[in-house]
């Protein structure tokens, strides 16, 4: 058996966050994805440290791959809902992002999220994918799926978001 004591390490760079957000303020938020996808925009951090990488964005839906690795692990052995949870509440909120104008923000007001299967390495990558269900000036509502490499549902969440008025 292995020595459980070895330890392992993973580093990781990523762009200043206050100058992410002076880009995206900006930016239209599907402007500031379709830069993120093209890479003349930085992801944030949290996306940088989750392993999270945009796959799609158009106005109400957005795509977000991730693949799971042992740091994600909880002390049972599979992934910590957490890494599932994060996933589904970027892809909604990027997804609300993607209607917004520019210099209008937005916020999480409640996740619901629903785990149906464990994940494990061996789950191999996850897809994220947020839509929105009912745009609106001051509250979106959206939901977000999570499904493993064969199509598998892992996890569902409902979101209602708050629009944050441009500064």
């Amino acid at each position: 058996m292995a020595d459980a004591t070895a330890l392992r390490s993973k580093s990781f760079e990523w762009v200043d966050p206050l100058a992410i957000a002076h880009q995206v303020v900006g930016m239209s938020g599907l402007e500031y994805l379709h830069a993120v996808r093209d890479g003349t925009a930085a992801w944030p951090p949290m996306g940088v440290l989750m392993n999270f990488e945009l796959a799609e964005a158009e106005r109400g839906r957005v795509v977000i791959t991730c693949t799971p690795g042992e740091e994600h692990y909880n002390p049972l052995g599979i992934v910590h809902g957490g890494l599932l949870c994060t996933l589904l509440d970027t892809v909604i909120g990027c997804a609300t992002h993607t209607t917004l104008e520019r210099g209008t923000g937005y916020t999480s007001i409640e996740l619901k999220v629903s785990y149906l299967r464990p994940v494990t390495l061996e789950t191999g990558p996850l897809t994220g994918t947020g839509t929105v269900t009912k745009d609106g000036r001051r509250v979106v509502f959206a939901e977000g799926t999570v499904t493993d490499d064969d199509g598998n549902l892992v996890a569902t969440a409902s979101s209602s978001l708050l629009v944050l008025s441009p500064r």
